[in-house]
């Protein structure tokens, strides 16, 4: 006889189980603390729908039927599954081998990235990382519907999403070595004169707005000849020409000289970039998430304190 999974009662199961091993409808009643008539009921319920009588009685005792005997390893393999899913073991960072991933601009990869990735290393050896750009989150979709865990820069507001302000990122003017720009304090008209590569890391959104709105309050006039996806693109560009460039300070102090830029002397308006981390709700309880953002937290934090 076959009998669909979704037409029978889960609980009938364990019931059987309980019987099959205490060998006696009153001990599993007991156990299960039910009445002998419900485990009978049960039972009676269980042999129509599998089509065998499971167990019979010998003496003030049961025996079960070769049917159930068959039944009996599967089942007790399903409920120890089960039970260790739902009773889940305390995290262990060491032995977590899952693969995560973190949504970062390429500054970021450059000065938080290899923190994290040490701390990886050390805490949760088994992990795997996968790094993407922000463009990438984009493109994904929200946190909601992607597979990205963690995002780490301009706070992000959505349905169903934490935001942890982690620290603000001061941004710094750079020109190339040689440009005029350099070795003085620039005046508000020469710094209006100046022509700029934007960073645009998401078309029509992101950094490069937040660096005009503070130019715009500062009244001072800005022309964006060009826009890129990246700051190290920006700043490879503003190597090579006259153009000048707004790039994150800590980018800037850590490769700036690699990168054949330099930080301009300039009435600057003010321009700090909040930080954030940022996950969806369906990651928020998790405890290897949790583990997760919590390193990173540490190593993005460290690196700023180094």
């Amino acid at each position: 006889m076959s009998t669909s999974i979704a037409a029978l009662d889960l609980n009938l199961l364990l019931m059987l189980h309980t019987v099959l091993s205490e060998r006696s409808v009153a001990r599993a009643a007991e156990r299960l603390h039910v009445t002998p008539s419900a485990i009978s009921n049960g039972l009676a319920r269980l042999r129509s729908a599998l089509g065998d009588p499971l167990v019979t009685r010998n003496g003030r005792g049961i025996v079960p039927t070769p049917r159930a005997l068959a039944l009996a390893p599967a089942i007790a393999r399903g409920l120890r599954e089960l039970e260790l899913a739902i009773h889940e073991a305390p995290f262990e960072p060491a032995k977590c081998t899952r693969t995560f991933t973190l949504a970062v601009a390429d500054a970021g990869q450059v000065t938080w990235v290899p923190g994290i990735a040490a701390r990886m290393a050390a805490e949760m050896p088994n992990a795997r990382l996968s790094v993407v750009g922000i463009a990438s989150l984009v493109a994904l979709g929200d946190l909601g519907s992607s597979q990205i865990d963690l995002h780490l820069g301009v706070a992000t507001r959505g349905a169903g999403l934490h935001v942890e302000p982690l620290l603000d990122e001061r941004t710094v003017l750079v020109a190339r070595e040689g440009h005029p720009a350099l070795g003085k304090r620039l005046s508000r008209r020469e710094l209006g004169a100046l022509r700029h590569v934007g960073v645009e890391m998401v078309p029509g959104k992101g950094f490069r707005d937040l660096v005009g709105a503070a130019y715009a309050r500062a009244d001072i006039p800005r022309e964006v000849v060009m826009t890129v996806p990246s700051f190290t693109a920006a700043a490879a560009i503003t190597a090579e020409t006259d153009y000048v460039a707004t790039l994150p300070e800590s980018l800037v102090a850590m490769r700036g000289t690699r990168l054949g830029v330099r930080a301009i002397n300039a009435p600057l308006p003010a321009h700090t970039v909040k930080l954030a981390l940022c996950w969806h709700e369906r990651t928020h309880a998790d405890p290897a998430a949790q583990c997760f953002r919590g390193l990173v937290r540490r190593a993005v934090l460290a690196t700023r304190q180094a």
